[in-house]
């Protein structure tokens, strides 16, 4: 098994991603302008997408887990190249919305997928170092995102955004296709069941929950409304189910529980402090987007530094401590931020703000899928990817709802909400990682089983 390919491929498809997600901002005033569209249908050509990730995520990981992770991958990197390719030429709003939805189906198979692979091509307790390498390169692609965005933007416009990713993507996901990232997984048809009616149950429940906290009014309860009934009855077939989408393994396994909980509430805390934070520099502060973007570059280089940082530090102290302490960094720079005015000030409390996620996103990352049987690895990488989706949006709805009562007050609630996910850091292993260097055995798949 080439772990360096699967390494790069898996990188590739997240940097895909994070930058498709930054760089979509930046683009849509200008897409807004030149297609006439409203601000609501602009709107939708983030929501759509984040609601169709946030249902399928799941599913295509189930599916990969029967299929095959490199055929996934495949699947996804082409299709996601071609409906970027596609809103680059969309001629109205109405085009760019389709091809949106069809580019997140393609994002949800996609993103199991890049951790799938890693969980099959390398031991367990060698994981941390190539999650930690996975997640330093979102780290820089979260910060070139926009830098690069509005370079295109007010150079050829904002079409040549969407073609930024085309040419790996058909490049990366050729290679998988060909059998160039061999991370297969199971391709037999005994494999795990599917469990549509389970399948559709959560993807429905997931997708109104997203468009639920997004929208507001009438619309935002009848969302939530829907996605509180939906939920109802897929834990009551789950229960039933002989089969169930989710293995008990995997979600009945309290450090999962407890890791997956502390993603979604450390992504909810940054992304709210961040979304809340833009108005502080902007328009408290008077600084320009590029002066303010400037300020946070702290926390994109400490995000980036922490990454390679976390596989020590599991190493020697195991994951409760390092979850522990780094959420607590987490919240100790929203903390920070809210009395933050000078340069200094601001530059200390995002440098610990991308201390404490960078860490968090690798460590608890690799607790969720290290703890998974190999054979649950796509359902693994798609819960994970779920609670990095669910998280931001429920942070920028608690920050919209907090902001009239203020930007301090706002930043001091999302910052005991960071605190608040530091006991469940209790749940998870305690024990060091055995190794991180030494050389395993190239067959060896699950590294529970890899001599230690």
């Amino acid at each position: 098994m080439n772990r360096r390919l699967t390494l790069a491929s898996s990188v590739a498809g997240a940097v895909l991603v994070a930058l498709d997600g930054t760089v979509l901002t930046v683009a849509q005033p200008s897409l807004q302008r030149s297609l006439g569209a409203s601000f609501a249908e602009v709107q939708w050509t983030s929501t759509a997408y984040l609601a169709v990730v946030a249902g399928l995520l799941v599913f295509a990981g189930r599916i990969g887990d029967r299929y095959g992770h490199g055929r996934m991958f495949a699947l996804g990197m082409l299709g996601f190249g071609a409906a970027s390719a596609g809103i680059a030429l969309a001629p109205d709003i109405g085009w760019v919305i389709g091809l949106r939805v069809a580019q997140g189906v393609c994002g949800a198979v996609l993103q199991p997928a890049t951790l799938g692979m890693l969980r099959l091509a390398y031991p367990a307790d060698r994981l941390a170092m190539p999650l930690a390498v996975r997640t330093s390169a979102i780290g820089l692609a979260a910060a070139a995102g926009p830098l690069l965005g509005g370079a295109l933007v007010s150079g050829p416009g904002w079409r040549a955004v969407f073609l930024l990713g085309v040419v790996p993507a058909l490049v990366f996901g050729t290679a998988a296709l060909m059998g160039g990232a061999p991370a297969q997984g199971s391709a037999a048809p005994s494999g795990p069941s599917l469990d549509l009616p389970g399948a559709l149950l959560l993807a429905l429940t997931l997708a109104f929950l997203v468009h639920g906290l997004v929208a507001s009014g009438a619309v935002m309860v009848a969302g939530l409304g829907v996605a509180a009934l939906a939920g109802a009855a897929f834990v009551r077939r789950e229960r039933r189910a002989a089969a169930p989408l989710l293995p008990p393994g995997v979600i009945g396994s309290t450090p999962v529980a407890a890791a997956l909980g502390i993603l979604v509430a450390a992504s909810a805390a940054l992304f709210g402090t961040l979304f809340v934070e833009t108005y502080v520099l902007q328009r408290d502060l008077g600084l320009d987007p590029f002066q303010s973007a400037l300020r946070s570059v702290p926390l994109a280089v400490m995000m980036v530094a922490s990454a390679p940082c976390c596989p020590v530090f599991l190493r020697r102290v195991g994951a409760r401590w390092t979850v522990g302490a780094a959420t607590a960094l987490l919240a100790a720079g929203g903390l920070v931020l809210s009395g933050a005015t000078g340069t200094s000030a601001l530059g200390c409390a995002f440098a610990l703000l991308g201390a404490g996620f960078g860490t968090v996103m690798v460590a608890a990352t690799h607790v969720v899928v290290r703890q998974s049987e190999v054979t649950a690895a796509g359902v693994a990488g798609g819960l994970q990817q779920t609670a990095l989706n669910i998280g931001p949006v429920l942070g920028v709805a608690a920050a919209t709802a907090l902001m009239g009562a203020g930007p301090r007050a706002a930043l001091l609630v999302l910052a005991a909400v960071a605190a608040a996910a530091v006991p469940l850091a209790r749940l998870l292993p305690g024990h060091r990682v055995a190794s991180l260097t030494r050389s395993a055995d190239d067959g060896v798949l699950d590294g529970d089983h890899a001599p230690r």
